[in-house]
């Protein structure tokens, strides 16, 4: 490569970058803060609403069912629409909903159903309306990054992730603070104020979120003709190497093979995203001091997400990135069960955060090693779909062993088994363990 041409590859990426990523990080830290503020809210809404441990775990996971439901379909619809028109529908929707989480006690008096029955509707219909904005922006991202480059964008977009955790915790012990201001609790103002951001970032992403390379007029002649050219010899490639159809993708071995992966990495952090502010309030601290001790793995997993990600770009090394980083949140995971301190309990999951974290953009630089087009917008739906029900067993599990044990070890136990599980299973991949004909998938994992 010559050097104009290098100068010409860095000047279009960067300028991509920038167009592109900053917007998703904004609507996957609304998307995120929408998902988990509920474990902030169940501080005080639980004993206001008379929810046990179950029933919030209930209530929490029940999202991931009809989240699981509808994300092969909704990847499906943007494939179709366009990404603009379809994001733009998820950030809308689901912010509405969102929203109307903070008047359960009102919907209850008006439809005649009780709080917990409200509860778990808006829930389930919570997860229906954001189906699909993750595995999109994925796929979405796939339609705008070389291979060289995806490992380190999705690093810098699921940095959104443990970025929202980190400003989540004091905005949500602040809002909580704000009970009774005017005639209604903090945690109910906590599910209003947080949905405002993705109904206004619906509208945004509408107007500004070009669908494909081939209609960004942003783009000079030379950088888009490049950009084209590059992403088309890869997509090439990957159809050289395997074709498939949408139903051979949602079928294919590996993508349900990956999709066990994801799920036992997901349900790490859901397990954390969903119960760190209770384990650590539980330890007598204030909504203040909890949000703020909460947020400390976040800010942990944001740095070493992208450094993580951007490092296995450099080293051009997918599998042993994964394995490293699994077994580290496994091990920490096993570790934080055994400890009896809030301070003693933090170091183990910021030491967990790098593994949870990290392991994620080096795993989603997979999928597309051996799909494209419609069979990648599909495979990857089902990967995070069949993952995500994680966030339904994980909550689910991690409040029915703390109602039958009295305490959180049994449920961080069983988030370790399963990380370690998923650890031995990347670590045993080699290129003698794909089926024949799947060349794809050995360069995938096999580096």
């Amino acid at each position: 490569m010559t050097t104009s041409q290098r100068t010409l590859e860095q000047v279009t990426m960067r300028r991509v970058m920038w167009r592109t990523v900053p917007l998703l990080i904004l609507c996957y830290i609304a998307s995120y803060l929408d998902r988990v503020n509920i474990s902030y809210a169940a501080l005080t809404m639980n004993h206001q609403l008379g929810f046990s441990s179950s029933v919030y775990g209930l209530g929490a996971g029940v999202f991931f069912l009809t989240y699981f439901l509808f994300e092969v379909p909704s990847n499906m619809m943007l494939h179709r629409l366009g990404a603009s028109r379809w994001i733009a529908r998820i950030l809308l929707t689901w912010g509405v909903l969102s929203g109307a989480m903070g008047f359960i006690p009102q919907i209850a008096h008006l439809t005649g159903l009780g709080p917990q029955t409200v509860f778990y509707v808006i829930r389930l219909l919570l997860g229906a309306a954001e189906a699909g904005f993750f595995p999109g922006v994925i796929f979405y991202l796939t339609l705008w990054f070389p291979e060289a480059y995806r490992a380190r964008v999705v690093g810098y977009f699921m940095a959104a992730m443990p970025v929202a955790g980190v400003v989540g915790g004091p905005l949500c012990g602040w809002i909580l603070g704000l009970n009774g201001v005017p005639g209604m609790a903090g945690w109910q103002w906590l599910f209003v104020l947080e949905a405002v951001p993705a109904i206004v970032l619906g509208f945004v992403v509408l107007f500004r979120l070009a669908d494909r390379p081939e209609r960004a007029a942003w783009l000079a002649p030379d950088q888009l003709a490049w950009l084209v050219a590059e992403l088309g010899r890869e997509q090439r490639q990957v159809q050289h190497r395997a074709r498939h159809s949408v139903w051979q993708a949602m079928t294919n071995p590996m993508v349900i093979a990956l999709s066990l992966i994801y799920f036992s990495m997901t349900y790490l952090n859901y397990t954390l995203g969903f119960f760190l502010p209770t384990i650590i309030h539980d330890f007598g601290l204030s909504d203040q001091k909890t949000g703020l001790m909460a947020t400390i793995p976040s800010a942990v997993g944001a740095v070493c997400m992208a450094f993580w990600g951007w490092h296995s770009d450099r080293k051009d090394e997918r599998k042993w990135h994964l394995a490293f980083a699994l077994a580290v949140g496994s091990v920490c995971y096993l570790a934080a069960s055994l400890m009896h301190t809030p301070l003693a309990i933090i170091v183990c999951f910021c030491i967990a955060a790098f593994g949870i974290y990290g392991a994620m953009p080096v795993f989603w630089t997979l999928p597309s090693t051996f799909l494209s087009g419609a069979s990648a917008a599909a495979g990857i739906a089902v990967i995070n779909a069949i993952a995500n029900l994680s966030g339904f067993t994980g909550p689910y599990l991690m409040g029915w062993l703390k109602s039958v044990t009295g305490g959180y070890t049994a449920g961080m136990l069983a988030a370790a088994i399963l990380g370690g599980i998923a650890t031995l299973t990347v670590a045993g991949f080699g290129r003698h363990r794909f089926p024949v004909g799947q060349p794809a998938m050995q360069d995938g994992l096999g580096k």
